[in-house]
């Protein structure tokens, strides 16, 4: 049966979506708990992958792009294999890995050092020696070269060359990377995951409670079982990034693990988890908040779009598990009403509804993530933006200030990603915020900004500003 799978995964790379760039990928693949993750992070120059001292940290492939010797190419995560007695989870597992030796031209052996020859590292290798793809053999945890000695065990596998390195420490890396680039084979005109302008891709991360679907609504966009999904909280544990293009627009999705409440996360791996997360959403433009309408909106998911808030970032309020409801009946409506209700403080959010499961309205979601990032960067002229803050004053005179006027000079606008406007007054401390709600509501309106937040920042007025 195994077999039969492998063959099939094989016989068909079209359906793994490996659409968009060119670049090529080095699989990094091994048993757990070998150092996998800790030499991605060592490569990547970056701690992007959970490590941790027991096996099967890394469930979902992570890609890295890398510069070596004037050659650019990707590298790939996988979780640790396990050929036989699998969990549900761990074989899905070995499913990202099997779509990860599909998408590498070279796959990178990680073996231990410390453990020895494994009968799994024999298994491991039979798999890599039947996609006919260069394979470079690196015995891990090696700090040195008086250690050297330990790699002898190894060559009864019958890999000519082997190179001993320590990913923690750094030893004999450079060989190994050097010999990587050498082996990559140049292609003109390749394309590299930062040759586009970066204002044209959308960064959009899925956030939410555990087990909301928030996995399977990721794999539904992308079309390809690119991270794991399983009923069982937890699966996902790292912010997994999905790159892909669709009618010309550039996405980066990024997977994350779910976000309990803060006296219900006790085990180590989980804070981490949880904390990467919520850096996930640093350094995405858009926010899916996923809801599962059977439990209704919880304080978490409050906290949640708290944190989003806070952060300035875009947001839709996506509410999945739809096809489990009717929309007409008083149930869907009242929902539907109730997460208006709860999420007040969130006027500019859409809220859709959809499963993720089924892949019924998920059609609308990138449109919608569209039209958010559009308004999320929108650039509003500084004359436009007098002429309706004037249209404002007369509309609702400012209030009086300790026995005295508030007066606006003028505003521009400062930033975009939200917009930003800055509104110069004598009295910059002292604007109340219900006057600040009604010149947020009057931008809004006037420069079509009401899918995204904006930010009113008060200051006092400036030397050589323009006079009233």
């Amino acid at each position: 049966m195994f077999n039969s799978y492998f063959n099939c995964l094989f016989a068909h790379p079209q359906c793994y979506g490996k659409e968009v760039f060119h670049m090529k990928f080095i699989a990094i693949v091994g048993r757990p708990n070998v150092g996998k993750s800790t030499l991605f992070n060592r490569i990547s120059k970056a701690r992007d992958a959970l490590v941790d001292d027991f096996p099967g940290v890394t469930r979902d492939r992570r890609h890295a792009q890398i510069t070596w010797n004037d050659k650019t190419f990707g590298f790939i995560d996988t979780g640790g294999y396990i050929a036989r007695d699998a969990s549900v989870i761990e074989e899905k597992a070995r499913e990202q890995i099997l779509m990860a030796l599909e998408e590498a031209e070279i796959l990178l052996f990680v073996a231990d050092a410390k453990t020895g020859v494994h009968p799994e590292d024999t298994l491991i290798l039979d798999l890599l020696r039947r996609t006919s793809k260069p394979i470079f053999f690196a015995v891990n945890k090696i700090d040195g070269p008086e250690q050297t000695k330990h790699i002898a065990d190894f060559y009864e596998l019958g890999l000519e060359r082997i190179y001993p390195i320590s990913a923690s420490h750094g030893f004999g890396m450079g060989e190994l990377m050097s010999d990587l680039a050498q082996a990559i084979p140049s292609s003109p005109g390749e394309l590299s995951l930062d040759d586009e302008n970066e204002s044209r891709e959308i960064r959009l991360a899925i956030v939410g409670r555990p087990n909301v679907g928030k996995s399977t609504l990721v794999n539904q966009l992308l079309g390809t079982n690119r991270v794991i999904v399983s009923p069982i909280p937890g699966t996902t544990r790292d912010a997994v990034d999905s790159v892909f293009e669709r009618n010309g627009q550039r996405y980066t999705i990024i997977d994350t693990a779910g976000i309990r409440r803060k006296g219900k996360t006790k085990e180590k791996l989980e804070k981490l988890s949880i904390i990467k997360a919520l850096k996930s959403v640093d350094r995405c433009h858009v926010a899916i908040l996923l809801l599962d309408p059977l439990e209704g909106v919880t304080d978490q998911d409050l906290h949640i779009a708290g944190y989003l808030q806070d952060r300035s970032r875009a947001c839709i309020i996506g509410v999945n598990k739809w096809d489990l409801f009717n929309p007409t009946s008083r149930e869907a409506k009242g929902l539907i009403q109730d997460v208006k209700d709860r999420f007040r403080f969130f006027p500019f959010a859409p809220i859709l509804t959809f499963s993720a499961a089924t892949g019924k309205r998920v059609g609308r979601i990138l449109p919608t993530v569209k039209e958010v990032f559009q308004q999320y960067n929108e650039r509003v002229s500084t004359g436009v933006v007098n002429r309706v803050l004037e249209k404002a004053l007369q509309q609702h005179e400012p209030p009086m200030v300790s026995g005295r006027r508030l007066k606006f000079f003028y505003a521009t606008q400062a930033s975009i990603r939200p917009p930003t406007f800055v509104l110069f007054c004598n009295y910059p401390h002292m604007v109340h915020f219900s006057y600040e709600r009604f010149l947020t509501n009057q931008f809004r309106e006037a420069f079509g900004l009401d899918k995204t937040p904006i930010r009113l920042l008060f200051r006092g007025r400036q030397r050589g500003a323009p006079e009233e």
